[in-house]
């Protein structure tokens, strides 16, 4: 099954190629979640200070019966922590709240605060100064890997200018008819991983008729298709449930989409609206 093959960041560190997402998954009902991926073969988790469920899910870390080492844990330093202080200390918060000695992975959330998400204001200093709080927790072995969440060109350029250490990852909105290719190939050719959150769009691809036919067409379902194209594009998708059906259903890919059709599903007409999602500053409203 997918979650047992695995990508290597270019620090030579190996993460499972398919993550488990806890976005909207509450504190007190996410433990559980953990404790039933791991029972159906999950080891990826990913969670952040945004989430408000860090404390639940290193619960679920600890009581899955699984040894940490085999688990693989992500979380992502709050957009707002822009100065070094303000990250140094947010970095030791997430380690208390998952109870961990370590951390695998740890993202800044986005290049700018929420409130201001794809301003002109590109907050160029402010993620110096949260990078390097990032690099030292790195370099003292609080966090095996770093790396960056919604970067574009500009703001990775502005941190490949003065860092120690690269990041290794950048974890973006990729789904079928919001996959920005050249940020994709950018972040690739920096030799970073690259990272699909939101992978089925939270449910409003379901509604696109293209998608449900070539998804008939290989006799699985149109979250499968979704989670078997972002692997298709080099991407490590990180669907998001809580119910333990669908992690399964969610693992089970052993298809490969032709190369016509990923060109139909690349040049899937956009989404315009995502529903009751649409207020997040991501799918392209304001906090």
């Amino acid at each position: 099954m997918i979650f047992e093959e695995t990508y290597t960041l270019s620090n030579g560190i190996k993460i499972p190629k398919i993550g488990l997402g806890t976005w909207c998954i509450e504190n007190s009902n996410v433990t559980q979640a953990v404790c039933e991926a791991v029972k159906i073969g999950y080891s990826h988790f990913d969670t952040a200070q945004a989430y408000e469920n860090e404390e639940g899910v290193g619960k679920g870390i600890k009581e899955c019966g699984v040894p940490r080492e085999k688990l693989f844990v992500t979380t992502k330093l709050a957009a707002e922590a822009k100065t070094y202080k303000e990250a140094v200390d947010a970095i030791d918060d997430s380690l208390k709240k998952l109870g961990l000695d370590y951390i695998d992975m740890m993202l800044i959330h986005s290049p700018q605060p929420w409130a201001n998400f794809r301003d002109e204001e590109r907050y160029f200093d402010g993620n110096i100064e949260a990078w390097k709080a990032l690099e030292e927790a790195y370099k003292a072995g609080k966090l095996r890997a770093i790396g960056i969440s919604n970067f574009e060109k500009q703001d990775i350029d502005n941190l490949f200018e003065k860092c120690t250490v690269k990041p290794m990852v950048n974890q973006l909105l990729i789904h079928i008819s919001n996959t920005p290719f050249e940020l994709i190939e950018y972040s690739k050719s920096k030799k970073m991983l690259v990272e699909a959150y939101s992978p089925i769009a939270h449910g409003e691809i379901f509604k696109n008729h293209t998608v449900k036919e070539i998804a008939k067409k290989y006799s699985v379902s149109i979250t499968q298709l979704c989670i078997q194209y972002t692997l298709q594009l080099g991407t490590l998708p990180l669907p998001k449930t809580s119910n333990p059906e669908h992690m399964r259903e969610n693992t089970e890919i052993d298809f490969v989409i032709s190369n016509e059709d990923m060109e139909v599903l690349k040049n899937t007409e956009k989404i315009q609206d995502y529903g009751e999602y649409s207020f997040f500053p991501v799918f392209g409203g304001k906090k």
